[in-house]
């Protein structure tokens, strides 16, 4: 550790600055190359002992013309109403799959990127609720300048409003820098993880709070689905648990986090966090990262959280990064699993992960997005 810590002091003082600004933490780096880098996949794996869901963890959604449904929607319309709901739209991620550009301003068709979506989503709902429904986006190094530009006044710290997440930088898996082609320290955010922390260290979520907002509405900016909707809402507030994770029915290829319990806790456990004797297709549903989170319990959440070693390719060379998911707050807050639709015209989860992802998705990214567009434009000019 002796020669990363002397590669840290020499960091050319442009980079130096940047890192200061963005919040990064060189004595949390030194001790994740400490106890996280000698290890390999093996060492982000659970331990304890890990078992599938019980048929009682994951909960369904009733129909919505039901009087069960009618009721539940009504209770979060109302709730918007009151101004307790805030969304959250993780933006910190570059679509390195699509080019490497900022994935808030990648178009979904031509002339409406994913951030036009969210902003259309967010002006439709306060017009129905007449309420100031805020969105607020977290951002990173990489895309917080880009957004904001982009956004202008429409930025204006209540109605929408900006945080940004931590950073950090990669290693080789020896222990130094990994330095880019142009021989540059290479950072990277250090994963959605960090939503709770960022957001409170920014003293958004106390603004929120001290505006009447009760529930915090997690979601990925490419995941359009994920839209905000009260009568998931109104499950979430009707439920009583703290944190509401939606899943939907998993299909063969899906990788990334599932239900489990972990010692009898249900938890999202994340692919690479399953033990290599558990049988992770023994799960049927699958983790679309939205989560419905009482506010109080985010602002005082106190959590040991669990940083992952993740392995990059970069410039063709392996590198070594250190990340948390949002997924861990299931081991820290009683959590409820809600199956919602993947498929049809409810579906909650349109992922547009990359350019073939998007091209298959777009019909129906495009049929959830057009009853926000057609209502801004009526609200902007009118019949």
């Amino acid at each position: 550790m002796a020669d990363l810590a002397a590669e840290l002091d020499a960091l050319d003082p442009d980079t130096a600055a940047a890192l200061e600004h963005w919040g990064f933490d060189r004595s949390r780096l030194l001790g994740w190359a400490d106890h996280l880098l000698p290890g390999d996949g093996a060492s982000n794996r659970v331990r304890g002992e890990v078992t599938p869901p019980l048929p009682e963890d994951i909960d369904s959604l009733p129909d919505r013309t039901s009087d069960e449904g009618r009721r539940l929607e009504l209770l979060g319309l109302e709730a918007i109403r009151r101004s307790e709901l805030a969304v959250v739209v993780l933006a910190g991620g570059m679509a390195t799959r699509m080019g490497g550009v900022v994935k808030a301003l990648v178009e979904i068709r031509p002339a409406l990127t994913f951030l036009d979506a969210r902003l259309a989503e967010r002006e439709h709902w306060s017009a129905v609720a007449d309420a100031p429904l805020p969105l607020v986006l977290m951002t990173s190094y990489a895309t917080d300048d880009p957004i904001r530009e982009t956004l202008g006044d429409t930025l204006d710290g209540r109605r929408v409003d900006a945080f940004t997440q931590g950073v950090s930088l990669r290693l080789t898996p020896d222990g130094h820098l990994f330095r880019t082609a142009e021989d540059r320290p290479s950072l990277h955010a250090t994963g959605h993880g960090d939503l709770p922390d960022s957001i409170r260290g920014a003293g958004t979520l106390g603004r929120l709070m001290d505006e009447g907002v009760r529930v915090v509405w997690i979601a990925n900016l490419d995941n359009l689905g994920a839209a905000i909707d009260p009568l998931v809402l109104g499950k979430h507030l009707d439920g009583g648990a703290p944190l509401t994770v939606e899943v939907v029915e998993k299909v063969p290829g899906d990788r990334g986090g599932s239900p489990f319990r972990v010692d009898g806790r249900p938890v999202i456990l994340e692919s690479f966090r399953v033990p290599e004797d558990v049988d992770e297709d023994s799960v049927g549903v699958f983790n679309t990262n939205t989560f419905l989170v009482d506010a109080a319990e985010l602002r005082d959440l106190d959590m040991a959280w669990t940083w992952f070693r993740v392995e990059k390719s970069v410039d063709g060379r392996p590198a070594i990064q250190f990340e948390r998911l949002i997924g861990e707050l299931t081991s820290a807050l009683r959590s409820s699993f809600l199956l919602v639709p993947r498929d049809g015209p409810e579906s909650r989860f349109i992922p547009a992960k990359d350019h073939a992802e998007l091209d298959a998705n777009r019909a129906a990214i495009s049929a959830r997005v057009a009853p926000y567009l057609a209502a801004a434009e009526h609200q902007r000019h009118g019949p």
